[in-house]
């Protein structure tokens, strides 16, 4: 039989890569539930996943617990898949403030976003996919446990237009509308439509890099074609299109006078309650509110905020589970990866008892209907019911994790460039920061760089204006910073603008940086969230991809925390040692180009000299350097440079905001 994934590269499994893959692949073919793949930071996890995907042939939905991680993975996806759909499932907005009411405060919140086109065309270009072919490979952030269309609904909302076919012009435009398509005759965006003359242009909902045109001669279908927006050139001539819906979320119009006629018996009902117990400021807003709502519902069969219709929609009763992108995957049977599940676990288990108490106050003074409750995320149980079989990576795992997984635990210690685990000593904190700037001399000289991690955000800047004061070239990653203003920073400290980055939690995405020699971790013995075992094992991990890597944790007591994080990183650098003794391998850190990461600066002179332009100049100048900066992150990522890809996404995404 042949097969529908083929992996595509020039490396080949090593180190303990091709052990954890078969026995991954293995349990697959198995029917095993749950795995774990227990790999040290820099062995390759994703490339061994790539591996097990390839043999165990089915439909993977790999879940991360943010953006940026997911946009690592899925441009390096892209990479070893060429040939198979790989596709990119977050939230759609850059900026999300949800719904809410503060009761006490008499304060309504407003929904406010920030929609983010080219997220919102991933998205629905991966529901595309699922529906059309069973070679997908979907990475997906926790968005992927909130309500979306029913699958079978989906399905059925797709327009064929056949070449001499005669069309009714009319419906066919509504048509378009219920596939949430919008009409735009002046400006040509993604997901519109326009009519001008005999033709119809038509920009789809999952692409930017094309748009249809119908032309017409009375009623029929004169010719169909593909083509390239930026100069109006045709690209293919068509015998029949068949057009997508524009939005994730549409309704099926033979449906929706059913839809209407529920909503409204549910508004009936919630309206006499409300009546009877006298609270006739919510009757009023209620009902102003959702008839509004159901105007545009029987007129379009679509509406703002339809998604708080879901449970009609998609004919549920209440308390059923809603659906989600899960739904999408073959009955015949899925992959899930979970990757960092250490972190992306927990986040899945927050997410609906948060909203839920959003929602309820909103329900009870007269903002939504009751029936709101059910637009909600899949709970802990639901989600573990819905997914395929499961394969949990991280080079922490929970007890949770593997506690399920049992014996079922594949591990990857060694990695591929013999680098180790970096030695880890204990030093008082009397005197820590001067002892730290010591370290700092010995190895600014050899271009070598430092993390420090503190406990506060106040310690956090006063050592940082410490050592200012001291001539240290240095700077502070904190919370408020955007991704972009991080990502600068981090590209700073590679080109050597900085030598030293101080912070609190410097366990986040992206800060695998190579020339990191050495980890000062304060208040090593301080128990909680970020001196935990695990906490300590990853920060510990941020020197593993330098040759000369240590942590030093600075600590009066050495805790049981320390001690387990000490004793795991001690039994994996044996194992690496004994590894590459056996092996003759020559431990040698890692080198990247850095020419791509000036892009970074320049960008930013770009945008202050675009300030003065008009709106309309500086429109058309961001548009452009959106699009040379998107090509640039596709070449980065063909060349394997997963971390420069990201880095210019984190641009893009800075340049939608100007």
């Amino acid at each position: 039989m042949e097969k529908k994934f083929k992996l595509v590269t020039k490396f080949a499994p090593s180190g303990d890569q091709p052990l954890a893959i078969d026995k991954l692949a293995e349990g697959v073919l198995n029917k095993v539930k749950d795995q774990v793949l227990l790999g040290a930071t820099g062995t390759g996890k994703t490339f061994t996943i790539a591996n097990v995907i390839n043999k165990v042939q089915k439909p993977t939905l790999v879940l991360v617990h943010n953006k940026t991680l997911a946009m690592q993975l899925y441009v390096e996806m892209q990479e070893l898949f060429p040939n198979n759909k790989v596709e990119y499932y977050v939230s759609h907005f850059d900026f999300f403030q949800p719904e809410a009411y503060v009761a006490a405060r008499d304060l309504y919140i407003g929904k406010d976003a920030r929609r983010n086109a080219d997220l919102d065309m991933m998205r629905v270009r991966t529901l595309n996919s699922l529906v059309t072919r069973d070679d997908v490979i979907v990475v997906a952030s926790v968005a992927a446990i909130y309500p979306t269309q029913n699958p079978t609904t989906y399905e059925k909302i797709f327009l064929q237009l056949d070449l001499g076919e005669t069309i009714n012009l009319k419906q066919t435009l509504t048509d378009l509308i219920q596939m949430g398509y919008i009409r735009n005759d002046t400006d040509d965006e993604i997901g519109s439509f326009s009519v001008k003359g005999d033709a119809i242009t038509i920009r789809p909902g999952w692409s930017d890099k094309m748009y249809y045109k119908i032309s017409l001669f009375g009623d029929e279908i004169e010719s169909i074609g593909t083509y390239e927006p930026l100069n109006n050139t045709k690209l293919e001539s068509l015998r029949t299109l068949t057009i997508y819906p524009a939005v994730a979320y549409v309704s099926d119009r033979d449906k929706i006078n059913i839809v209407v006629e529920n909503i409204k018996k549910e508004l009936n009902e919630r309206s006499k309650e409300l009546n009877q117990a006298g609270r006739y400021i919510e009757l009023d807003r209620l009902q102003k509110r959702t008839n509004y709502d159901l105007d545009m519902l029987s007129e379009f069969g679509i509406c703002s905020g339809i998604e708080n219709y879901s449970m009609y929609l998609d004919f549920r009763e209440i308390g059923s589970v809603p659906w989600t992108l899960i739904d999408f995957f073959s009955s015949n049977g899925f992959l899930t990866v979970i990757d960092e599940s250490h972190m992306t676990m927990p986040q899945i288990r927050g997410m609906y008892q948060t909203d839920r108490s959003r929602k309820e106050s909103l329900v009870e003074y007269g903002f939504r209907l009751p029936s709101a409750k059910e637009n909600r995320p899949l709970n802990f149980e639901e989600f573990k019911s819905k997914i395929g079989q499961t394969i949990y990576v991280s080079a922490t795992p929970s007890e949770y994790e593997l506690e399920l997984a049992k014996e079922n635990v594949a591990q990857q210690i060694i990695r591929p460039t013999g680098l180790l685990d970096p030695i880890v000593e204990v030093r008082k904190q009397e005197g820590q920061i001067d002892d730290i700037i010591k370290e700092i001399n010995l190895r600014t000289p050899k271009g070598e760089k430092v993390f420090i991690t503190t406990l506060t955000i106040r310690s956090s800047e006063s050592i940082t204006e410490y050592l200012q004061d001291k001539n240290i070239k240095v700077a502070y990653i904190h919370s408020e910073l955007k991704t972009f203003e991080r990502s600068q920073i981090l590209n700073d400290l590679r080109l050597g603008v900085y030598d030293v980055i101080v912070g609190v939690n410097l366990l986040r995405e992206g800060l695998d940086i190579p020339e990191v020699s050495l980890v000062c971790i304060l208040d090593a013995d301080k128990q909680g969230f970020l001196r935990n075992t695990r906490s300590l094992i990853q920060t510990i991990g941020r020197a593993a991809r330098n040759e000369n890597g240590r942590v030093i944790f600075y600590a009066n007591t050495i805790s049981r925390s320390m001690e387990e994080a000490m004793e795991e990183t001690s039994r994996r650098r044996k194992i690496q040692e004994d590894f590459n003794i056996a092996n003759n391998i020559v431990p040698k850190t890692i080198t990247k180009d850095l020419a791509a990461s000036l892009h970074d600066g320049d960008i930013r002179g770009k945008i202050a000299q675009l300030k003065s332009k008009s709106l309309k100049e500086r429109k058309t100048e961001i548009e452009k350097l959106i699009a040379s900066t998107r090509k640039e992150m596709i070449i980065a990522a063909r060349e394997l440079d997963f971390e420069t890809a990201a880095k210019l996404r984190d641009i893009i995404i800075q340049l939608e905001g100007e």
